[in-house]
């Protein structure tokens, strides 16, 4: 298991009309950015084990809290927290840096923010790599309204938006519980029940399966969101037919070469389509749940590793032919 003092300082860097807290790896490694961003209810900690690895394959890896996480600013505003704020984050972020673009990589949420920053600033991304949350299709219908005709108003994406903090509320009430509950492997399978699962979840006074990290470990994620709350970050959900709405006009198809990266036994499903949207890309699937870089950390980076090293190699043949 990974210490929590050996994780680098952070610093806190004014980017968009906020404050990001950033965590990096390998500064000497400046020309060669690599930015990691987290989903929800997570922390830039989540990629500690991908890091140093990155660091040592001659990365600058640059690792936000984004906004409405850790010691990162949470703007009171909802529509704050919609995808041209937080795409609009990390190109300031690159710029704050000096650079032109990055390789991105994104978990869950994070995923869905890397999706939609290469769609609205493509030029300032040079590859993707997402675990979890393939490409989401922008289909006919606003996103929450879909999801409530097909799962009804307790899904928690639809109660999230339905029922405005009602469940930040229990969350805030219950953190180390919720996310002693939360961060999980190996569950059995449980039956779908009547109610909002995520505040059962929050409740449950036993937890179910293997725990996917140290108490040492839990105990960052759980002090991070004692201080900063979970309305913040809940927000994000909030914005997502505001995002439906942003993302009218823009082309939906991703050129960048891309990594999909998902856990077999993620209840997060793969997409049949990912390449009619995504042509470049390359799917790999690790034996895990949900938490995919946290319980294969490993495997993960070597398919990382792996994987941007036949880029580099096509990129560098393409040039010297």
């Amino acid at each position: 298991m990974f210490d929590p003092a050996d994780f680098p300082e952070p610093t806190l860097v004014p980017v968009n009309g906020v404050e990001l807290e950033v965590f990096e790896a390998g500064r000497e490694n400046a020309g060669k950015p690599i930015v990691l961003c987290h989903g929800w209810p997570e922390h830039a900690f989540s990629w500690r084990h991908q890091m140093p690895v990155l660091a040592a394959a001659g990365y600058h890896v640059i690792v936000p809290n984004q906004r409405g996480y850790g010691n990162s600013s949470r703007p009171a505003e909802v529509t704050d927290y919609d995808i041209a704020h937080l795409s609009g984050d990390l190109v300031a972020l690159l710029d704050h840096y000096g650079y032109e673009d990055a390789t991105f990589v994104g978990h869950d949420w994070g995923a869905m923010v890397v999706w939609g920053l290469t769609l609205l600033h493509p030029n300032r991304v040079n590859k993707v790599i997402n675990l979890s949350l393939p490409y989401q299709e922008r289909g006919e219908k606003p996103w929450i309204e879909f999801m409530e005709e097909v799962f009804g108003g307790d899904f928690y994406f639809v109660h999230f938006n339905r029922r405005p903090g009602v469940a930040d509320a229990v969350f805030d009430e219950n953190t180390f519980q919720f996310l002693r509950n939360m961060y999980r492997k190996n569950e059995p399978p449980r039956e779908p029940r009547p109610g909002m699962a995520l505040i059962d979840l929050a409740r449950a006074e036993t937890p179910l399966g293997d725990p996917v990290m140290s108490d040492s470990e839990l105990a960052v994620f759980v002090s991070a969101f004692a201080s900063a709350g979970f309305t913040g970050s809940v927000n994000w959900y909030r914005n997502l037919d505001r995002n439906w709405r942003l993302l009218a006009d823009v082309d939906p198809v991703i050129q960048q070469p891309t990594l999909m990266i998902y856990g077999d036994r993620d209840a997060v499903q793969r997409s049949e389509r990912l390449t009619d949207f995504v042509p470049n890309a390359e799917v790999v699937g690790l034996d895990c749940g949900h938490w995919i870089q946290q319980e294969k950390p490993e495997e993960t980076n070597r398919a990382i590793t792996n994987w941007l090293e036949r880029q580099d190699a096509v990129r560098y043949s393409s040039r010297s032919s």
